[in-house]
């Protein structure tokens, strides 16, 4: 399993959310982290990939050991 790091301002907006979508947010990562199976596409240009969880997305880069978190938001707002 992979180490799943956050940066500051992933972690402020993810505290924002309401416990029901954080708790699906986790669950969705953890299964990530573990299996790498998950609704994941590469983002373009760039090092970055997004995981889709319902109506949030979570950007993140990832290396051989450990899964950096640098974005979660809602869909509307996350690419901006």
């Amino acid at each position: 399993m992979k180490a799943i790091l956050w940066t500051g301002f992933a972690r402020r907006a993810f505290r924002a959310f309401p416990a029901k979508v954080r708790s699906r947010i986790e669950a969705k990562l953890m299964r990530y982290a573990e299996t790498g199976t998950g609704d994941v596409r590469v983002l373009l240009p760039g090092p970055g990939r997004r995981l889709r969880v319902g109506d949030y997305r979570v950007i993140f880069v990832e290396t051989n050991e450990v899964i950096e978190i640098r974005a979660v938001g809602h869909r509307r707002d996350i690419y901006r």
